[in-house]
């Protein structure tokens, strides 16, 4: 009503997009009748130009899915991300409910103030797993091809029974297979072998727990389990995604530092502010480090093969597409209503990159509690986060890889 900037970029933008309203100064008597002196006309300025990072073919593209996902499946919300690992750029992002900015009157305060992919605070599931065998590789604690595990449906910790997905489990199997399969009972013994402290520090690099930074407002830090608090039980199911809570765009800047060599990026939406009138550059974004060397060239490289090995081999397989390599780690989290996880509740997402040798993409998709569909992140999302995929790559114009 007042043209000022409400949410979104709008709002954080605002100063630099309004520009200055234009005024006539004449000399009036009390009546306010003009005395016909020298009048005084004041242009109105505009407010400066802002690009953004955003690729309308992926943008379009994560819009048209979430808008299926929303058909098919009635979801209690979806939300997606694509960005570009190797400088924070973001590529696309939007999520479900959403609102007609035109016709705003007609939603509520929490659908118009509330961007889900940056302040929705959720268990991530199995896509966390990236950062637990990133750190065990990393550390030296596992051999993914030489060593084994034994999987036989489940593990006692602490007196604690945690299972595998799989009823009477995996049996034996190399760790990349428990990466393929994953295989909970697995990870808890990385987990194990890593301990609380090197665990959560690990966490702490890759930027969980705190606000990315990205410009926009209303971005929330996720829940940690305080150090003093992780017993066997919390350090065994921190280490396979359930009892933390953390947001899409961490899990999408962390996943990105996983496969890009170890840098942690600060994600970013604008990328050039302008003078409206000559389109004179005033500001120039670039890729912001937050941190680097999390883990090392080495281990990147072997995280980014057995993310690979999940598309081709593992759950992540409804993600393969011909021609390219492809990367990615499923998730399937249990909900929480306080403080009891919920009964066929489920957040179900995929996180996806390509090409898996030199990713230059990645695509981060979350469904709350799908509808009609047996709830598994490898069969609900992975195959939407394929479509969102294949347009990018027209997008961007990946090429095909051979062998």
């Amino acid at each position: 009503i007042d043209n000022q900037g409400l949410s979104g970029l709008e709002l954080e933008y605002d100063d630099i997009l309004t520009g200055e309203y234009g005024s006539v100064q004449y000399f009036s008597d009390a009546k306010g009748n003009n005395l016909k002196r020298n009048s005084v006309y004041v242009e109105p300025e505009d407010g400066l130009d802002i690009y953004l990072t955003i690729n309308y073919k992926i943008q379009s593209s994560i819009e048209r899915e979430l808008d299926n996902i929303v058909t098919k499946y009635n979801p209690e919300g979806a939300w997606a991300i694509a960005m570009n690992p190797n400088t924070g750029e973001i590529l696309g992002m939007s999520s479900r409910p959403n609102f007609n900015p035109n016709e705003y009157q007609k939603y509520s305060n929490e659908t118009i103030n509330r961007n889900m992919a940056i302040w929705a605070s959720y268990e991530p599931g199995s896509t966390f797993k990236i950062l637990t065998v990133s750190a065990a590789v990393n550390e030296g604690k596992v051999d993914l091809i030489k060593d084994t595990f034994y999987d036989g449906g489940s593990v006692n910790v602490d007196g604690a029974r945690i299972k595998c997905w799989k009823a009477g489990g995996h049996g034996s199997q190399t760790f990349l297979e428990v990466v393929q399969n994953s295989c909970n009972p697995g990870f808890v013994e990385l987990g194990r072998r890593l301990g609380t402290t090197t665990l959560f520090s690990y966490i702490d690099r890759f930027g969980y727990g705190k606000k990315t930074g990205i410009d926009l407002n209303g971005e929330s830090t996720g829940i940690l389990f305080p150090l003093s608090k992780v017993g066997p039980v919390e350090l065994a199911t921190t280490a396979f995604g359930q009892g933390v809570s953390v947001t899409a765009i961490q899990q999408v800047v962390a996943v990105s530092a996983a496969i890009n060599g170890g840098t942690l990026y600060k994600p970013y939406i604008v990328k050039r502010i302008t003078e409206h009138e000559t389109g004179q550059i005033i500001k120039e974004v670039k890729e912001s480090i937050i941190r680097e060397n999390i883990i090392t060239e080495e281990t990147s490289e072997i995280v980014r093969m057995t993310l690979e090995s999940v598309v081709s081999l593992g759950t992540g397989r409804n993600a393969y597409i011909d021609g390219y390599r492809v990367g990615g780690k499923t998730g399937t989290a249990q909900k929480v209503n306080n403080g009891v996880y919920m009964h066929g509740n489920y957040i179900v997402s995929f996180v996806g990159f390509l090409p898996a040798n030199d990713p230059q993409i990645v695509v981060y998709l979350a469904i709350d509690n799908p509808k009609g569909v047996t709830q598994y992140g490898g069969t609900v999302s992975a195959p939407i986060v394929k479509n969102i995929m294949e347009d990018a790559i027209v997008a961007l114009d990946i090429q095909k890889q051979e062998g």
